[in-house]
């Protein structure tokens, strides 16, 4: 049986989605390790929604970056079992996302910066787990 070859671009993905997921955790660290003092030095609606955020939505954010790290090292072996991960990565990534757009202030901006990182976060989540599932059918991910 010949070995089927990975697509010279996959190599590069992986290692920007392995930063992205690696970026992700270290601003996740940055959110739970904040002390009184830096929350003092932000703006009111930093305060509010930093103090206003259910802890279940830092469970997400945990969830998603760490689940996101686990499945693109997976992918990085080329290994199947990064789908459960990066599936996972996903459904925390849409409900923490999701909150921050629909049921936080966001909502009563209309500033497209608002709205781009989490869109593009999901995009990202997504996108990863499709490679994954591409690279199983196509039989270069095993």
């Amino acid at each position: 049986m010949s070995e089927i070859s990975t697509p010279s671009w996959f190599k590069t993905i992986v290692f920007l989605a392995i930063l992205w997921n690696l970026a992700g955790i270290f601003n996740f660290y940055l959110g739970v390790s904040i002390t009184p003092e830096q929350i003092n030095e932000l703006t009111e609606s930093e305060r509010n929604r930093l103090n206003g955020s259910p802890l279940w939505t830092t469970i997400a954010f945990a969830i998603g970056v760490f689940g996101g790290l686990i499945g693109s090292v997976g992918l990085f072996l080329k290994k199947a079992w990064a789908m459960f991960p990066l599936l996972i990565s996903l459904i925390a990534v849409f409900s923490q996302m999701s909150y921050g757009l629909f049921f936080t202030s966001a909502v009563e901006s209309n500033e497209l910066s608002k709205y781009l990182l989490p869109i593009l976060t999901i995009l990202v989540a997504y996108l990863l787990l499709r490679l994954c599932n591409n690279g199983i059918k196509k039989g270069y991910i095993v």
